[in-house]
Parts: structure tokens; C-alpha cells; sequence
């Protein structure tokens, strides 16, 4: 579904990224991991299309995107829920989520599903997202970007600084998504046993490189950590 090959990236005269590359399969899910500043936000931000590529490709189902920007990519099919857990605070719960669905022919059925995946936020409906706590937001980003019926979802660390409770309800979320299928998951996460569990595939990066690479599952885990020096 996304594919990036050997990709580099930087910030004025500094290059972040060296020579990525990496593949998220059709209904697949592929995780990055790695210690701040490693560089995770600036791919996340390239494959989005936000930052420019220095050289190497960006293919999205097949597609060059290299040189297409975000609204473009998100026609595509790609939505992507940034860090930090963001919303438009001064709007509701609702508005939020009717913002993208206005003008999708299924738009309230979209808004319904998405509260089913997060029946929290039923009871919050009319609340402004600015007042609600950092889980919930968090909810409310993951649900907005489903209202637009994406094939690729980018997620950059959804469950940092979030309660355990709320994290739990997140993750069970994003696993019960991707067994869905028709649904390609890039994932961005600290918790290591978790995107192990969702991820077939996964990627360390360490100073803007790829160290260590291969399938997920939780007999990973020691691997992924010894990548990572914990």
C-alpha cells in the first residue's frame, strides 16, 4: 500500500533521513520505532507528502506520490493522525468530526461508525474538544481521520501521554481495525509489545537509519529492544 524507497530527507541544510526505505502492506500493518529525535516524526511527515523528499520515491498503492502534495495524497486514500493528540479545540466533538464528513455521500454513517470504535465519545458530543482530556482527544483525532474512509492510516505515537485505561481502548481499537481488513496501518509507537502485536512488519530507526528490520509479532520483542539498546 505505501512503500518508500531509499528516501532522504532533511530540514535546511541537515539531512534527518539517510537512505529509508520500507513497505506497509495491503491490510497489513508495518511499525517504525526508535528513541526520540531517531527521526520517526520526519518520515512520517515526508511519506504525508508535509515535507519534501530529497531524493529516492514515495509510492502509494502503486502510485508515485514523491512530488504530489497532502490533499492530493489524501484523495488517494491516506489520512494521517499527527502527535499530540489535535483537535480544533474551539469546536465541538461533533463539529469535528462533521467538518470531513460534510460533503461525503455517506457522511453520517461515517460519523456513526466511528463513534462505534469510540463510544466514549457519544457522551462528549457536544463538548469542545479544547476541554477534553489528552485521551480523548486522541479518540476524537483517530476518529475524524476515519470519517474520510482511508485505505492507508498514518498514526504518530497515538497512545503518548494517555492513560493506561485509555491507551488499553486505543490499542484494542487499532487491532480491531486492521483484522478488519481493507485497512493499511504505518505506525509510529514506544510501546514495543504493542506494535509488535499489530505490526507484520517493523522497522528501527536510529539516527535517521534503518538499523534492524523484520517481521512483527511479540517474538520480536527482544529483538526490537536489543535494536534499541533498552
Amino acid at each position: 500500500m505505501l512503500q518508500l524507497v531509499d528516501v532522504e530527507v532533511g530540514y535546511g541544510r541537515t539531512d534527518v533521513i539517510h537512505g529509508v526505505s520500507l513497505v506497509v502492506p495491503p491490510d497489513g500493518v508495518a511499525a517504525v520505532m526508535g528513541h526520540n529525535g531517531a527521526g520517526k516524526t520526519t518520515l512520517l511527515r515526508a511519506a504525508v507528502g508535509l515535507l519534501p523528499v530529497r531524493s529516492g520515491r514515495v509510492l502509494l498503492d502503486g502510485e508515485d506520490v514523491t512530488g504530489t502534495a497532502p490533499h492530493q495524497r489524501v484523495r488517494r486514500g491516506l489520512a494521517y493522525v499527527p502527535q499530540g493528540q489535535q483537535s480544533f479545540g474551539q469546536m465541538t466533538t461533533m463539529e469535528n468530526l462533521q467538518l470531513v464528513a460534510d460533503g461525503r455521500s455517506r457522511g453520517a454513517a461515517l460519523v456513526d461508525e466511528a463513534l462505534d470504535l469510540f463510544p466514549a465519545l457519544r457522551g462528549l458530543l457536544g463538548r469542545r474538544a479544547g476541554l477534553l482530556s489528552g485521551g480523548q482527544r486522541q479518540q476524537l483525532a483517530i476518529a475524524r481521520a476515519l470519517v474520510t474512509e482511508p485505505r492507508l492510516l498514518i498514526l504518530d505515537e497515538p497512545t503518548e501521554g494517555i492513560q493506561p485505561s485509555v491507551v488499553a481502548e486505543i490499542e484494542q481499537t487499532i487491532l480491531d481495525l486492521t483484522r478488519r481488513g481493507g485497512l493499511s496501518v504505518l505506525l509510529v509507537e514506544q510501546h514495543v509489545g504493542f506494535a509488535l502485536g499489530a505490526a507484520g512488519r517493523y522497522y528501527v530507526l536510529a539516527a535517521g537509519r534503518v538499523t534492524a528490520d523484520g517481521s512483527g509479532g511479540t517474538a520480536a520483542v527482544g529483538d526490537v529492544r536489543s535494536a534499541m539498546a533498552i
